[in-house]
């Protein structure tokens, strides 16, 4: 006799876009077909009472078998990188798509589409990251992308790949034309060189110098710059990785504004700070990142956002490099800060540790989904991924709410090599995580096979112009009345 469902996951505490109910969630052909108390047949039934059931982790910002301006590549590969985000109970991804010097666009999206295709495990889409405005068709390929359902581009405003105020403004403006979202990582780069010869000419080249290397107003300077952009365009912009006070407030301003703004923070910006680079030697590489960790104050403000709206989403910026020659240590074994590559690992650890720290800070589990599934889903286009409601793919991880791990030195399942959160206790577990109706993850052990997720193209961002899109903002304002 054939079963009414697939699956049946029975008596968890689920987390609905309407809020948390006690009941079943019944899947069929890879998508949630009932939810509440179901009474139909399943071909493979899980009991989770007393279990949270929430929606597969969305993580929009991580770097996958990318090149680093340092020329350096990324420790994880699509296979190894989307097996620790699936253990970790994140089961949709978007990494970059990175853009050599005089490389069209068109050619860097292929080539990372080839390697996700065969490696990754979960489902994915891509950023493509403009670095060389001056290649050939480079508004054809943005529009083409676009079309195609790449919706989202990758900006610097410093570093090696940095853009100009006016090439920003002309991909902003393209960007809209083609109706894609545009992410940007906001430095002054000129504050940033200006600090690093300084510190380098006082021989202050230790890791823990890396965070006066980047002043917190340099972030704070480029946070507003861009908001201006977005407002004066009317391009919907969201403001990677926020990392300090005044960085918040800039943003929190602009919307009051009504500028087209959005912004993410971190779980090492909410979890820790620049004291985490002060370490023997130069251990403390192993944390550094750009913008660094910043004070308690900080992460305070930081916390406030996430509780009033401001931030809207909380990514990894899954940046992994070894500890060693291939890695962090690839200028020697001891390196100054600037010759250090800077990121972190964090697809694995994003989602444990922001239902502890949700929890910690009674936050509740509601917003948690809100700020690490549905909302990143909604904003960049993930029509069926996010929720627990009918329709939707069936992405569902069971969380133990009870079960205590303490994280140790080398434990996850990326190829970085260190955790850097190692002695860090968690309370809250991802037990089973399920991808379109099947187990992909189960008690820490990846289950899903390389080439098993799926590209997510995008018919269209989840943020929008204000005005009518080719109607720019700024004429109308000026014009006289």
């Amino acid at each position: 006799m054939a079963s009414d469902f697939d699956l049946i996951i029975a008596g968890g505490h689920v987390v609905t876009p309407v809020g948390v109910i006690v009941g079943d969630v019944a899947v069929r052909g890879g998508q949630i077909a009932q939810v509440g108390d179901l009474a139909g047949s399943a071909a493979r039934r899980i009991e989770a009472a007393g279990k949270w059931i929430l929606p597969g982790g969305v993580d929009v910002h991580a770097h996958i078998e990318q090149m680093s301006g340092m020329g350096l590549m990324n420790a994880d590969t699509f296979e190894t990188a989307t097996q620790s985000a699936a253990v970790g109970g994140t089961t949709s991804v978007v990494s970059f798509a990175a853009q050599a010097p005089g490389q069209r666009l068109r050619s860097a999206v292929e080539a990372y589409s080839e390697c996700a295709a065969r490696g990754a495990r979960i489902d994915h889409a891509f950023h493509f990251i403009v670095a060389d405005p001056s290649v050939p068709q480079l508004d054809e390929d943005i529009a083409g992308l676009s079309a195609a359902g790449h919706k989202s581009i990758k900006l610097f405003t410093t570093y090696n790949i940095g853009l100009d105020d006016a090439a920003i403004l002309r991909v902003m403006a393209t960007a809209r034309e083609a109706g894609a979202l545009v992410c940007v990582h906001a430095e002054n780069d000129a504050m940033l060189r200006f600090a690093k010869a300084e510190l380098l000419a006082r021989g202050m080249t230790r890791p823990l110098h890396h965070a006066l290397s980047h002043p917190r107003l340099a972030e704070v300077e480029a946070v507003e710059r861009i908001c201006r952009f977005a407002e004066f365009l009317d391009q919907p912009v969201m403001l990677f990785h926020i990392s300090c006070a005044e960085a918040l407030d800039a943003v929190r301003r602009a919307k009051d504004r009504g500028a087209p703004v959005w912004c993410e923070t971190c779980p090492h910006y909410l979890l820790s700070t620049a004291d985490v680079l002060d370490r023997e030697g130069v251990e403390g590489a192993k944390w550094m990142c750009s913008p660094p960790q910043r004070a308690t104050e900080d992460v305070e403000a930081l916390w406030q956002g996430v509780t009033d709206g401001t931030i809207d989403v909380i990514s990894s910026d899954h940046a992994p490099y070894r500890f060693d020659v291939s890695g962090k240590l690839n200028a020697g074994e001891n390196p100054r800060f600037p010759e250090i590559a800077n990121g972190m690992p964090g697809l694995e650890v994003r989602m444990p540790l922001m239902f502890d720290a949700f929890h910690r800070r009674d936050l509740g589990v509601e917003r948690l989904v809100r700020v690490c599934c549905t909302t990143p889903a909604q904003l960049y286009g993930f029509e069926t991924k996010g929720a627990i409601a009918v329709g939707m793919d069936a992405d569902l991880v069971i969380w133990d709410d009870q079960r205590v791990r303490t994280y140790g030195e080398n434990d996850l399942q990326d190829n970085v090599g260190y955790n850097p959160w190692a002695g860090h206790e968690v309370t809250g577990w991802p037990e089973v995580v399920i991808q379109r109706g099947a187990v992909v993850a189960e008690d820490g052990i990846c289950r899903a096979a390389p080439g098993d997720g799926h590209w997510l193209p995008r018919e269209t961002i989840g943020v929008r112009p204000t005005g009518d899109l080719g109607e720019m903002n700024w004429l109308e304002k000026e014009r006289p009345t």
